[in-house]
């Protein structure tokens, strides 16, 4: 999120991205958008062990870096697909102008209370049935145990 706000003004990377980016920058939220058609079983929230692979691009280039022990990452049976909670995103996951399936990950933590959380969700999902007319849009509410 931190890193979000310092690249003001947003920049464009497609509409999806841009909808959800500016849904996150506007309620404070972190969000994070992921093409299931390269997920590979489910998205987990785990703290890392170092050893998972996370791939991303370093000065234009591809790399592959490794979480910190115990940082808190999202993960498929593959690797990281977003380091630091929904802060970096990989390229695997990535949502591109060909993605048809897509997850988004909304973070809420204290103090943002839940109606807030809500409210960010329905207007994420407003922006992309306007940008994707006819799409299915379905929501889940996950909340510690």
């Amino acid at each position: 999120m931190d890193a979000l706000l310092r690249r003001m003004p947003l920049p464009e990377i497609n509409a999806v991205v841009d909808a959800y980016n500016a849904v996150s920058v506007k309620h404070v939220l972190p969000i994070g958008g992921e093409d299931l058609a390269h997920y590979s079983g489910p998205a987990r929230l785990v703290r890392a062990t170092g050893e998972e692979p996370f791939d991303t691009v370093d000065r234009g280039e591809p790399v592959t870096e490794h979480p910190e022990i115990g940082e808190v990452v999202w993960r498929d049976d593959t690797g990281v697909t977003c380091r630091r909670w929904n802060w970096r995103q990989c390229v695997r996951t990535r949502i591109t102008e060909s993605t048809t399936d897509a997850l988004f990950i909304l973070e809420r933590l204290a103090p943002l209370e839940r109606d807030e959380l809500t409210a960010a969700a329905s207007e994420l999902a407003e922006m992309l049935r306007e940008i994707s007319p006819g799409i299915q849009v379905e929501s889940r509410l996950v909340t510690a145990r």
